[in-house]
């Protein structure tokens, strides 16, 4: 197994990175991963008005992985997740989905402790995720907290220790990273922030050969859910729509007017996150309808 450590690591995806690692497909990784805050966080009474937000969202890599090509897609297995003993969660003025409303800076730090978090009295049980992952885009450099079709800050709860996540891949080797893993993180992320923590993600890569997704895709329990984001949700919900309706198609021999009645019976709309530049959403279609063959897209 290789290890990555949390000081080698990007703050954009891009086809101009050198690569800190090569793997080859199959190959177990361990990528050491920092906070979303870069470990700036070292207790309540850090002013959050002097972060270096440049350090935000880090992500461990790229990670240049034998055997994809531009073209194919990256199937990328979440062995693991650990997250380390205490977190943080932050409010910031101007972000968030209250981002207009008046309220002080603030940082909570969050004991971590038997599988709970520890929120003033009130126990969660942690499910560790990870909220930035993905490849060099196709075009321009993207910072690793915008999500898009080369993944980026996806911030859905499904990128979780036993998921399969389906990237596009844009560039020979993919420049795959990771980071921003999160403790727990409801649907959403209202308040900017989840429970921000250090840890390090156990993974493995494995290839679809010519063809790729659309938009990133996870596959978790009995269904995949297809990541899409917009910097309009309505938008984003509409983009996310129409993929599913295309799947039902393909996979059932449907008619559009067909597909477009069963996406409201058997497909569900979910929100990941409203607060980053581009807001998430996940379409989630049961696995007993569509194959992941029909939800990739055959190059030319």
């Amino acid at each position: 197994m290789k290890i990555v450590p949390k000081n080698k690591g990007v703050f954009t995806f891009s086809r101009l990175h050198s690569p800190v690692l090569e793997v080859d497909l199959g190959e177990t990784l361990l990528l050491e991963t920092e906070d979303a805050v870069g470990g700036q966080v070292k207790d309540e009474s850090t002013p959050l008005e002097k972060l270096d937000w440049s350090r935000v969202n880090k992500a461990t890599g790229p990670i240049y992985i034998r055997g994809v090509k531009s073209g194919d897609t990256l199937v990328v297995d979440i062995l693991d997740i650990e997250v380390s003993s205490t977190g943080v969660i932050l409010v910031v003025p101007g972000a968030g989905a209250l981002g207009k409303k008046e309220f002080k800076p603030r940082a909570k730090i969050v004991r971590i402790k038997d599988g709970f978090a520890h929120f003033d009295g009130i126990r969660l049980r942690i499910r560790p995720m990870v909220g930035t992952i993905g490849v060099a885009p196709e075009g321009d450099d993207y910072p690793t907290g915008v999500p898009y079709k080369h993944g980026g800050n996806l911030d859905c709860v499904e990128i979780c220790r036993g998921a399969r996540l389906y990237l596009p891949v844009f560039i020979d080797g993919a420049l795959f990273a990771a980071g921003d893993l999160h403790a727990i993180q409801e649907d959403g992320e209202l308040c900017v922030s989840s429970i921000e923590v250090e840890g390090k993600i156990l993974l493995r890569f494995e290839v679809i050969k010519d063809a790729r997704p659309e938009w990133p895709i996870v596959e978790y329990n009995d269904h995949f859910s297809i990541l899409v984001a917009d910097e309009d949700l309505d938008r984003a919900v509409e983009i996310a729509t129409e993929e599913a309706v295309g799947a039902l198609m393909r996979a059932n021999n449907w008619s559009f007017e067909e597909a477009y009645m069963f996406s409201s019976i058997g497909v569900r709309v979910a929100v990941n996150q409203v607060v980053d530049p581009k807001k998430g959403v996940r379409v989630i279609i049961p696995k007993e309808i569509v194959s992941i063959q029909h939800l990739l897209k055959r190059e030319g």
